[in-house]
């Protein structure tokens, strides 16, 4: 391998172009393949909430890095919303964990505090409490949009040297001495590394190499809700989702007369085939939308559902990602991918350790996250239940 490897990464969603951001900030040649455009997959089609209201000790690590990267970003020019994040509890014992949580990240720089229930008023006047025991809230949380991220991550690449290459679809690959001769439909491209950043077509990027990768493509439901006058605050984003308990309801700020609010949870587990599944919000799902809706916030001022659309999570069985060689015997190939439903939050974070491991062999910025290899273990099919 050469002194400065060149990295062939496939996908520019998040994913990809935060490892592409990481590997030029180590002087790595960097070629992204995109076989549409930028962020024409699941990050484009996401809700964009980046939070630091976790339970986990790792998960909360994890955003420890990805945070300081997204700040490193925004200082450059890159707009983060800091709406501020509330996630609900239904229980005591949801509440200890949040208590739990307020120190962890206290511990981490994040500022959070708990709210018990009578107090969710301060944050969402419109909010009903029926059936809640409280709240944790982060006030520096928030949204962004991550087209305009790939957009500028892109931008940030290229001052750099990196070709980022749209409408060039990987087709097959060939492993030469040395590395990688990936066919593509803008003719081959040669390389030393190669990074699986594909997004829900990560599985089957992984066969063209010989390779079994489970990431199972998840479809989710998203709507805009539309109110007849602006509210007299900012809608902070909520989350009705404590570690699997809740229902899954989540909404935010979109517009002074408009909110973005999708399920957390859903139906049916069934796969999707990325290159044709329904990218339209279903009026079944609407309605249910509309029904948790009138249940947490009832007296929203003349609401009524906008636009939908649907886009894919791509998860794996463990609902952690897969950042790391498939296998150690061919450390050049890594994976960066599976991060379903946190993929835009995470992507800093999962760009870093790609990076690492594209280049060092290990994870050695972030002990820790070697624990996010997809392993025999980990890499396994998901359950449709």
């Amino acid at each position: 391998m050469t002194s400065s490897p060149h990295v062939a990464i496939i996908g520019a969603g998040t994913l990809g172009m935060a490892t592409a951001s990481n590997l030029c900030a180590q002087g790595a040649r960097v070629t992204v393949l995109e076989a549409n455009g930028l962020a024409s997959g699941s990050s484009g089609r996401s809700v964009g909430v980046v939070g630091t209201q976790f339970t986990d000790p790792f998960d909360i690590m994890l955003r420890t890095h990805a945070i300081r990267q997204f700040r490193d970003w925004e200082s450059k020019g890159f707009k983060f919303n800091h709406i501020g994040y509330l996630r609900l509890a239904r229980t005591e014992a949801q509440m200890a964990l949040f208590e739990q949580s307020v120190r962890m990240q206290a511990e981490a720089g994040f500022r959070s505090r708990v709210y018990r229930a009578h107090e969710l008023t301060q944050l969402v006047p419109h909010m009903s409490a029926d059936g809640l025991a409280g709240g944790i809230f982060g006030p520096d949380d928030g949204f962004i949009d991550p087209y305009e991220l790939c957009n500028f991550l892109a931008e940030e690449v290229r001052a750099k040297g990196a070709a980022v290459r749209q409408a060039c679809k990987v087709l097959g690959v060939k492993r030469v001495a040395g590395g990688y001769l990936l066919e593509t439909t803008k003719g081959a491209i040669g390389c030393d590394i190669v990074v699986n950043a594909a997004g829900a077509w990560a599985r089957q990027v992984a066969a063209m190499f010989g390779q079994e990768l489970w990431v199972h493509p998840e479809r989710h439901e998203a709507i805009s809700i539309h109110l007849d006058r602006p509210l007299d605050y900012v809608m902070p984003m909520v989350m009705d989702l404590v570690n699997g308990e809740g229902t899954g309801l989540n909404f935010r700020h979109e517009k002074s007369t408009e909110l973005i609010a999708e399920v957390h949870k859903v139906k049916s587990r069934e796969p999707e085939n990325p290159d044709a599944y329904n990218d339209q919000c279903d009026e079944d799902s609407k309605v249910d939308l509309a029904e948790m809706l009138l249940e947490r916030v009832p007296d929203l001022p003349g609401a009524s559902l906008g636009r939908g659309w649907a886009g894919l999570y791509p998860v794996t069985a463990d609902h952690r990602p897969f950042v790391g060689p498939i296998d150690m015997s061919e450390p050049t190939l890594v994976t960066a991918a599976g991060a379903g439903g946190y993929g835009i939050q995470l992507s800093p974070v999962i760009g870093q350790v790609a990076a690492d491991w594209a280049l060092h062999g290990a994870p050695v910025s972030a002990p820790g996250t070697e624990t996010l290899r997809p392993t025999s273990d980990r890499n396994r099919p998901v359950s449709p239940t």
